[in-house]
C-alpha cells in the first residue's frame, strides 16, 4: 500500500483551477525578454563573432528596430542561460547599447544543443574553413553519440556503417558532399599556424588536407620552409610530402627536394599568326571560305619565296 501511495500523483492547486487549454498553453515555448548579463556563450562555440561590415549593419538594425528574431537559449546549471543560437545578435545588442534581448528558453541536452547550434550557424554566407572544420566535427560526434544511445541495432550494423550514416546526415544538412565534410573535419589535424593560412586564403584547402597527415613537428618544419621561400605547395607536392611523412623520411632536405623539383618540361606551343578575315577578304572572290583564303595565301607566299631565291642567285 505504501508503494502504491508513492506512485499516486495528486493534482496541484494550479491544475485544479486551470482549464486544459491553459495547461497546454503553459507547455508552449514563449518569447522571454532576458537581460544580456544572464546570457553566456555556448561552450566550445566554433564560430567567430567578428566586428565586420555585416556586424555594423546588424548593430544599426538593432538600434532602429531591435532584435527581430529571438535567440534560442537553454538554462545553465550555474545560473543564467547558455546561448545556443544568437551569439551575433547578442553581440550586436551589446554594441547597440541594449540591455535585453528576446529569447526562447528551451531545455535540451548537450548533443541536441550542439546540433542546433551548428545548423543555425552553417547557413551564414561567410564561414571560415576552420569554423566549418570544428563545427562539422562537433556535430558528427554529437550525432554518433545520439545514435549509440537510441539506435538499438547500432551494434549490429557496425561502426563503419554508423560512421557513414553520421557523415551523410552532416553532409546533407550542410549542402556538402560526404567527402567534402570529411576533408573539412581532417583540417582539424593542422597546427594553428597552418590553419590560419587556410583561413587567410594563402593555403588552399585540398593541399592543406594532405599536409594534415604530417606530424605537428613536420608541419612546423614545413611552415618554416614556406615562410623562408615564400611559397605554398601544389596538391602534387603536398601528396609527396604526405608520402614521405608516412615513410618517416620527411626531413628538411626532403622538403627542399620535393618543393624545388621542377615538373617535366613541356614542348612550347608553336607560335601562331592570326589575320582577321575582314583585313584580307577584299582580295578574294566573294564567297571564299577562310580555308580557301589560307590556301591561296600560302601558295602566293611559296611563289614569292621562289622568286626571291632566284633573284638572290
Amino acid at each position: 500500500m505504501r508503494d502504491l501511495a508513492k506512485n499516486i500523483r495528486l493534482p496541484s492547486i494550479d491544475d485544479l483551477f486551470s482549464t486544459e487549454e491553459e495547461r497546454q498553453d503553459a507547455k508552449l515555448e514563449k518569447i522571454q525578454i532576458l537581460p544580456l548579463s544572464e546570457l553566456h556563450p555556448f561552450e566550445g562555440h566554433p564560430f567567430q563573432v567578428r566586428d565586420d561590415e555585416e556586424m555594423d549593419k546588424m548593430v544599426d538594425s538593432v538600434k532602429e528596430y531591435g532584435v527581430m528574431t529571438p535567440a534560442i537559449v537553454r538554462p545553465r546549471r550555474d545560473g543564467g542561460y547558455e546561448i545556443v543560437a544568437g551569439h551575433r545578435r547578442c553581440h550586436a545588442s551589446r554594441r547597440a547599447g541594449v540591455d535585453t534581448m528576446p529569447c526562447i528558453v528551451r531545455d535540451m541536452d548537450d548533443d541536441t544543443a550542439i546540433i542546433l547550434m551548428v545548423d543555425s550557424n552553417c547557413q551564414r554566407e561567410h564561414i571560415l574553413p576552420s569554423e566549418k572544420a570544428k563545427a562539422y566535427e562537433m556535430k558528427l560526434e554529437a550525432i554518433k553519440r545520439q545514435g549509440r544511445r537510441s539506435d538499438l541495432t547500432s551494434g549490429q550494423v557496425g561502426p563503419k556503417l554508423e560512421e557513414r550514416r553520421s557523415n551523410q546526415i552532416v553532409a546533407e544538412k550542410a549542402g556538402e558532399s560526404v567527402k567534402q565534410v570529411q576533408r573539412f573535419i581532417r583540417l582539424n589535424k593542422l597546427t594553428p599556424d597552418l590553419m590560419q593560412l587556410v583561413d587567410d586564403g594563402r593555403l588552399k584547402t585540398t593541399p592543406a588536407v594532405e599536409l594534415s597527415y604530417l606530424t605537428p613537428e613536420e608541419q612546423e618544419e614545413f611552415l618554416s620552409y614556406m615562410e623562408e621561400e615564400g611559397c605554398t605547395p601544389s596538391l602534387s607536392q603536398a601528396q609527396k610530402l604526405k608520402a614521405a611523412s608516412k615513410e618517416s623520411v620527411l626531413t628538411k632536405d626532403t622538403i627542399h627536394e620535393i618543393m624545388s623539383a621542377r615538373s617535366p618540361s613541356v614542348k612550347p606551343r608553336e607560335p601562331q599568326l592570326t589575320i582577321a578575315v575582314s583585313k584580307v577578304e577584299r582580295y578574294f572572290p566573294k564567297g571564299f571560305s577562310s580555308e580557301q583564303m589560307e590556301s591561296t595565301i600560302l601558295k602566293l607566299l611559296e611563289n614569292y619565296y621562289r622568286k626571291r631565291q632566284d633573284y638572290e642567285r
